[in-house]
Parts: C-alpha cells; structure tokens; sequence
C-alpha cells in the first residue's frame, strides 16, 4: 500500500495579495496552487519553501515560517498528500513561469478574489480559516 507524500505550499504575501500558479501535468492540473512541491531528504519545511520558490517562480522570500498542514486524498489520481504551508515574505524578484511543464501562468491575487479550482490542498487550508 502507497503512503502519503509530504509536500509544502508556500503563502507568499506582497501588498495583500499572494502568489499563485496555474498547474498542469500534475495532480491538480488545471487548478491554483502557491509555489511548492516535495521536500528533500533531510531539509525542513523551510527550506523546501525557499527553494522550490525560486525554482518554480523565480522569487527569493524572507522569514519562512510553518502556519498550517492539510491531509488530502485525491481519489481521482490516486494520491494522498499531507501538505504543509509555510507562510513567507515576498523578498525579490519578478515572478514567471520557470517550470513551463509544470505550470501555464502566474499571478498574484487579493485574498478575497482568488482563482477558481483552487488546487485541492490551498482550497482545504482557506476553508479552514488559516488563510484569511
């Protein structure tokens, strides 16, 4: 039997707006999601969250700290994740697509006016109130 992934969601705040991107080719294709991804052998949620950041979307932050996990089950791809969301400050760069297989667009958005289908673990985490 499969066991979990671990992976982290970045929440990158700059100017009441947070940093999504578009998935594609993934689980979740097709949905909004914060920069993240899997962590490494022997890195802490942290550092998964300042690298997967610049990798993804070319934007260095500053004062990662844990703020939340979700438990998600998507049944239709057959994948179970545990999801940990770090909260960041936005420290540079301009954000862009790095990953072009992994994600279509970009963009920042106002909390109350966030993208639809949000990908499965952000949606859980903002209907938790951990977002707002």
């Amino acid at each position: 039997m499969m066991r979990p992934g671990v992976g982290v969601g970045v929440i990158i705040r700059k100017d009441n707006k947070i940093l999504l991107q578009k998935r594609i080719n993934a689980h979740g294709s097709g949905s909004w999601s914060p920069p993240g991804g899997h962590m490494e052998f022997g890195e802490s949620p942290e550092q998964t969250a300042v690298r997967e950041t610049m990798e993804e979307v070319g934007v260095s932050i500053r004062n990662p700290k844990v703020v939340g996990v979700t438990n998600d089950v998507h049944h239709a791809e057959g994948k179970h994740y545990i999801t940990i969301f770090v909260e960041a400050e936005y420290a540079g760069g301009e954000a862009k697509v790095c990953e072009p297989d992994r994600s279509s667009d970009v963009g920042w958005f106002a909390f109350d006016n966030l993208p639809e289908p949000l990908f499965m673990p952000l949606k859980s985490f903002v209907e938790n109130k951990r977002l707002l």
